[in-house]
């Protein structure tokens, strides 16, 4: 993929997410009714019906594991007679899948099979014991090589060695890093109340609480705590996609415009990748700024997949807002938080210099904060952009957001995602 311009604009129309704190199974639910729910939302956000939409793409990581079900498109075709002979496609690329399926979206639209694309992410989780999910989790690495070397509950412990990667690269005290990961977990959770359909909205996250290893807030591996790591989710996020000729006829004001997007995909083992640069997905990140012709100082808020609260640190510096090991400390200095969030917590949010870039990443709660479905964040990601670029986004809208990026990755930073929307 090269950096030239879109070729013709792309539209988000409408965007619609679930709510994170459910549990379908006790609402005798299952993946096709939020599938179903999300598309029927977004929808009604863009104010089409499903006889406009051309094309349905699917992102989902495990469904067949989770839920026994699979052949998700035919789901979809089952909402609505109109839904009837549109192509589908299921898109996986682990916690990445949400973002691939809109990748697809957009290349579909660019290359003039659609001129509306219905992009939905879901995923059932909470039907398994946490082992046992932990299990189909492990499938976003390479289970052969390294479910016999890190053992059970894997993915935690495979970022507990990026964290520790991090902390040896870059002399930063181990004891120090924790307490930097602390401020990852308590902004996150202090946006994710703001946010009325995340998974912690009615459950703040004191510094105390963050810092302290304890009986309810245990260590799972390495520097990381339970509340460093995102949570077990149901739910489902979708958006409508349109190519320029259908927004000239479609009538309504406001619908974010893609600026770019990248796409990158590394190794699977982490020991193969260059931890903690991940220069692979960096390029995911640089090739979306550039087909839009920014800089990340341009940028008025961040979407980062925050997994662990490691992955947001690395993230920080895959966008460029600091240096190599310098995120982790940027963040605790506040240089990431929120508008909402800094008032929220009492900080104050320290100036931009040449080297250190202030940008808002997660005003919703990111992963940690809101919830992680896992075939859902990459679009849930991108409602979010389209909450503050439409200013819709409530008690956490950040102020004037005229340009707005997001990065999904999946594995450990296998595949990475990333777009830049306008207003």
């Amino acid at each position: 993929m090269g950096t030239m311009p879109v070729m013709q604009s792309i539209y988000m129309l409408g965007a619609y997410r679930t709510d994170f704190a459910r549990n379908l199974r006790k609402e005798g639910k299952i993946l096709r009714d939020v599938l179903h729910e999300a598309a029927a939302g977004a929808m009604t956000s863009a104010g089409i019906t499903p006889k406009d939409v051309g094309a349905i793409v699917i992102g989902n990581f495990a469904a067949g594991l989770y839920t026994r079900q699979l052949h998700l498109g035919g789901l979809m075709v089952e909402m609505d007679p109109a839904f009837s002979g549109v192509p589908t496609l299921h898109t996986e690329a682990a916690c990445a899948s949400g973002g691939v399926a809109l990748i697809t979206g957009f290349e579909k639209i660019l290359a003039g099979t659609a001129n509306v694309v219905l992009v939905v992410g879901a995923e059932q989780q909470k039907t398994m014991s946490v082992a046992d999910g932990s299990e189909v989790l492990a499938g976003a690495g390479d289970y052969d090589r390294e479910r016999p070397t890190y053992g059970a509950h894997m993915f935690p412990k495979l970022f507990a060695e990026i964290a520790d990667n991090y902390a040896a690269a870059y002399g930063i005290a181990p004891a120090t890093l924790s307490q930097h990961l602390a401020t990852v977990a308590m902004k996150n959770r202090a946006a994710g109340q703001m946010n009325p359909a995340s998974q912690f909205r009615d459950k703040g996250l004191s510094r105390a609480e963050a810092d302290t290893a304890s009986e309810k807030n245990p260590v799972i591996a390495g520097l990381l705590k339970v509340s460093d790591c995102s949570p077990v989710s149901d739910g489902a996020a979708a958006v409508v996609l349109s190519g320029e000729a259908f927004r000239a006829k479609w009538g309504k004001a406001k619908a974010p415009r893609l600026g770019g997007y990248g796409q990158s995909t590394d190794r699977i083992l982490l020991s193969h990748k260059d931890m903690p640069v991940f220069s692979t997905a960096r390029r995911a990140v640089e090739r979306a700024l550039a087909m839009a012709g920014i800089g990340i100082g341009d940028v008025s808020a961040a979407e980062v997949h925050d997994c662990f609260g490691i992955t947001e640190v690395i993230a920080t510096e895959l966008l460029g807002l600091t240096h190599g090991g310098q995120g982790s400390a940027w963040i605790h200095a506040g240089g990431t938080h929120s508008p909402a969030v800094a008032k929220r917590l009492g900080r104050a949010i320290p100036a931009s210099t040449d080297k250190l870039i202030a940008v808002p990443i997660n005003p919703g709660g990111g992963l940690m904060g809101d919830g992680h479905p896992v075939g859902a964040t990459g679009v849930r990601q991108v409602c979010e952009a389209f909450a503050h670029l439409t200013g819709t986004a409530g008690d956490r809208q950040v102020e004037g957001a005229s340009k707005y990026l997001t990065f999904n990755m999946g594995g450990t930073l296998t595949t990475s995602v990333c777009t830049v929307w306008e207003s």
